[in-house]
C-alpha cells in the first residue's frame, strides 16, 4: 500500500477537499444555535484547520494534511469558488434599490463609508511604523487599510436582513441601499490601490487606469446588451443549459481580462455580475442557484487557505494590542458613521442601532480584500491575522446585537399586510430634496424570525 507521501497529487487534493467540507458540515449546527451567517462558521472552520488550532497538536498536522505541493491546486479550486461568489455579489447589487431615495441614501452611504475610512486611515498611520512590511510607503499602507476598515459585506448583509424579517422594513431597505453604494465606492478605491501597487512608475499607473476605463466601457456598452440578448434567446428548450456555460465562461474570461490589465481577477468576476440582467426569476433558477451550489462547495477551500496563513497563537501580547485597537476603530467608526446619522435623519435610537449593526458586518468581502493586500505585500501575515479576526468578530456580532436592539423580533418591521416597505418622506417644513428626512410612524408588532440553516451562499 502506498504511503500518503507517495499518493498522486490529485488524490491528496481530493482528500483535502473532503476534509474541508466535512469539518464545515460538522460545525453547521452552530448556525442554528448561535443564529450566525454561514460565513462565520466557515471562517472558524478554516482557522481551526490551520496553525491556530490544528497546529497546536503534535506532528505538524496542517503541513501533513495540506502539503505545500497540494496547495496550488487547492488555490485554483478556491479561486474558482471565489470568482463565482464575486459574480453573485455583483449580480445582487441592484441599482434599482436606489431609485426614489434621493439624497438621504447618498448622505448616509457617504458617512457610513467616510467615517470608518478616515478613522481607519488614522489608525493605520499609527500602525505603519510597527506593522507595515518593509518598503511599503505610509500612503499606500494607509489607503489600503482605510479601504479595509470601511467595507460592508453586502451579500451577508442581504442574508441577515432576509433571515431577520427586515426585508420590507425601512431600516432593511436603507441598509441594503447604503451598503450597495458604499461597496461600489470601496471596490473603485481598491482598484486604484491595486493599480498603484502593481504599476511600474507613473506611466504604468496611467496605462492601468486607461485600460480599466476601456474595460468598464466595453462591459457597459457592449457586454450588457449582448448578454441580455443571448440570455433571452437561450431562455427556452435545450439552449437553457447553454446559458449556464455562457455565464461561467463570461465570468472566467472577464476575470482573465482584469488580471491581464493588472487589477486582480476578482474585479472581473464582480464586474460581470454588475452587468447581468436582473428581474428574471427564470434566470435566477437556471443560473443563480447552480452557481450558488458550486461556490458553496468550493469556497471552503478559500477559507482553509486563509486559515493556513493565519496563526492566532503567534500574535503575542503586542498583536493582541493591535487587535484591540483595530476592533475599537472598526466598530466605533461604523456605528459613528451609520447609527448617529440615521438618528439625526429621523430614526429612533433603536432603529439607528439596528442600522449601525447591519453596516458593521464585513464577512467574506473583507477577507477577499485582505487576501489582495497580503498577495501584494501591503500587509504581513500578522496584520492579516488581526484583520481576519476583526472580520470574523464584527460579522458574528450582528446576530446578538440585532436581538438586543430588537432587529430580530420585527420591532422595526412593517406589518406583513403592508404593500411595500416604508418610504422615506420629508419631515414637516422640509423640501422634497432635503437630505434630512423623517420616518413616518408605522404600527409595530412582533414577527417570527427566520433563522434556518443558511445555504452555502449566505456569505459576505
Amino acid at each position: 500500500m502506498p504511503t500518503p507521501d507517495a499518493l498522486p497529487l490529485e488524490a491528496v487534493v481530493l482528500a483535502d477537499l473532503a476534509v474541508i467540507l466535512t469539518v464545515g458540515a460538522a460545525l453547521v449546527h452552530l448556525v442554528r444555535r448561535l443564529r450566525q451567517p454561514a460565513v462565520v462558521v466557515e471562517i472558524a472552520a478554516g482557522l481551526m484547520l490551520g496553525p491556530s488550532l490544528l497546529g497546536l497538536l503534535p506532528g505538524d498536522l496542517p503541513a501533513r494534511l495540506f502539503p505545500l505541493e497540494a496547495r496550488p491546486a487547492l488555490s485554483v479550486l478556491a479561486q474558482l469558488g471565489l470568482a463565482l461568489f464575486m459574480f453573485q455579489a455583483g449580480w445582487e447589487l441592484d441599482p434599482r434599490r436606489l431609485r426614489g431615495r434621493g439624497r438621504s441614501v447618498g448622505t448616509l452611504a457617504v458617512l457610513a463609508m467616510t467615517v470608518p475610512f478616515v478613522l481607519g486611515g488614522g489608525a493605520a498611520a499609527l500602525l505603519h511604523a510597527s506593522q507595515a512590511p518593509e518598503g511599503v510607503s505610509r500612503g499606500m499602507f494607509v489607503l489600503f487599510m482605510a479601504t479595509a476598515f470601511s467595507i460592508t459585506a453586502f451579500p451577508v448583509l442581504a442574508r441577515i436582513i432576509r433571515d431577520r424579517g427586515l426585508t420590507r422594513t425601512h431600516v432593511g431597505v436603507l441598509a441594503m441601499a447604503c451598503a450597495a453604494v458604499g461597496d461600489v465606492v470601496a471596490w473603485c478605491v481598491l482598484v486604484l490601490v491595486v493599480a498603484l501597487a502593481g504599476a511600474q512608475g507613473p506611466g504604468g499607473f496611467v496605462t492601468v487606469i486607461a485600460l480599466t476605463l476601456a474595460y468598464a466601457a466595453t462591459m457597459i456598452l457592449a457586454v450588457r446588451p449582448l448578454l441580455r440578448r443571448l440570455l433571452r434567446d437561450f431562455a427556452q428548450g435545450e439552449s437553457r443549459g447553454a446559458s449556464l456555460a455562457l455565464i461561467v465562461s463570461g465570468v472566467l474570461l472577464s476575470s482573465y481580462v482584469t488580471s491581464w490589465i493588472g487589477i486582480h481577477a476578482i474585479f472581473g468576476a464582480f464586474a460581470f455580475g454588475l452587468v447581468m440582467p436582473r428581474g428574471d426569476r427564470g434566470l435566477e433558477e437556471r443560473i443563480g442557484q447552480p452557481l450558488e451550489r458550486a461556490s458553496a462547495l468550493l469556497l471552503p477551500a478559500f477559507f482553509t487557505l486563509t486559515g493556513l496563513s493565519t496563526d492566532i497563537g503567534g500574535l503575542g501580547w503586542s498583536g493582541l494590542g493591535v487587535l484591540a485597537l483595530v476592533l475599537l476603530v472598526a466598530v466605533t467608526s461604523k456605528f459613528a458613521g451609520a447609527a448617529v446619522p440615521a438618528r439625526l435623519t429621523g430614526s429612533d435610537w433603536r432603529e439607528a442601532a439596528v442600522f449601525g449593526t447591519l453596516m458593521n458586518s464585513r464577512g467574506l468581502t473583507e477577507i477577499v480584500i485582505l487576501g489582495i493586500g497580503l498577495h501584494l505585500g501591503l500587509i504581513d501575515t500578522q496584520l492579516f491575522t488581526v484583520m481576519v479576526l476583526m472580520a470574523l468578530i464584527t460579522t458574528a456580532m450582528a446576530g446578538p446585537l440585532l436581538s438586543l436592539f430588537g432587529g430580530g423580533t420585527g420591532a422595526v418591521a412593517v406589518p406583513a399586510a403592508a404593500p411595500a416597505a416604508r418610504q422615506l418622506t420629508p419631515a414637516k417644513g422640509q423640501n422634497d430634496g432635503s437630505p434630512l428626512l423623517r420616518i413616518p410612524e408605522a404600527p409595530r408588532r412582533l414577527r417570527d424570525d427566520h433563522p434556518g440553516v443558511q445555504s452555502g451562499a449566505d456569505r459576505g
